[in-house]
């Protein structure tokens, strides 16, 4: 069926009608539903924690060693730091006295060499083991010579008047035959105060103990 020129006009307009009909069916509902969602809040990035700061910066701190604070050991003892010097002082140099000889000497002159250093006791008893028959002639037989040396190891025992100390002696022995040497372990008491001591007792260290 043709349309007139006015018919035909009509029906463009329905058309155009229609269509914006259409359209804004289309697209106001999704633009205004957009626009009314809350939108959702960003999540925040992790940030790396980081300390605060101190208030101030350490420098390097310098301890010095708090004193002794007066603690003195020697107030519990019956001696003085000096007299325990003292009385080691006396005990090497008897022992090294102890074995130094020579066969040329007799025994008044072996412990004249430890006077002051020993008790008129001791003296008597050394007197008596260096002349004694026996050793006396194997000493002037072989020509022995010794040369004594010394070390105090530990302190075996302490009373009021008397340490007992525990030292090493050492000979350095020459002979008709040639050199050696040998040593032995002492225990050696001296007796006294203060400052002044005396040897009154030598023995071999294993003496008496278990």
């Amino acid at each position: 069926m043709d349309l007139s020129p006015g018919q035909q006009k009509a029906v463009f307009a329905l058309v155009v009608v229609v269509l914006a009909a259409l359209g804004y069916w289309l697209i106001v509902p999704r633009v205004s539903h957009s626009n009314g969602q809350a939108q959702p809040s960003p999540t925040p990035s992790p940030t790396a924690s980081v300390p605060s700061p101190p208030a101030s910066v350490p420098t390097a701190v310098t301890t010095t060693p708090a004193p002794a604070g007066g603690v003195d050991i020697y107030s519990w003892l019956p001696f003085t730091q000096q007299g325990l010097a003292a009385a080691a002082a006396v005990t090497q140099k008897f022992l090294v006295d102890y074995n130094t000889y020579s066969y040329t000497e007799s025994a008044a002159d072996y412990v004249a060499r430890m006077n002051g250093l020993i008790t008129t006791q001791e003296a008597t008893t050394l007197k008596g083991l260096y002349a004694t028959p026996g050793v006396a002639k194997i000493r002037t037989d072989q020509k022995q010579v010794s040369t004594g040396t010394a070390a105090i190891t530990a302190l075996r025992s302490f009373g009021p008047s008397s340490l007992t100390f525990i030292a090493t002696g050492t000979q350095h022995l020459a002979t008709a035959k040639g050199t050696s040497s040998g040593s032995a372990q002492y225990a050696v008491t001296v007796t006294g105060s203060g400052t002044s001591w005396q040897v009154s007792d030598i023995e071999l260290s294993s003496v008496g103990q278990s």
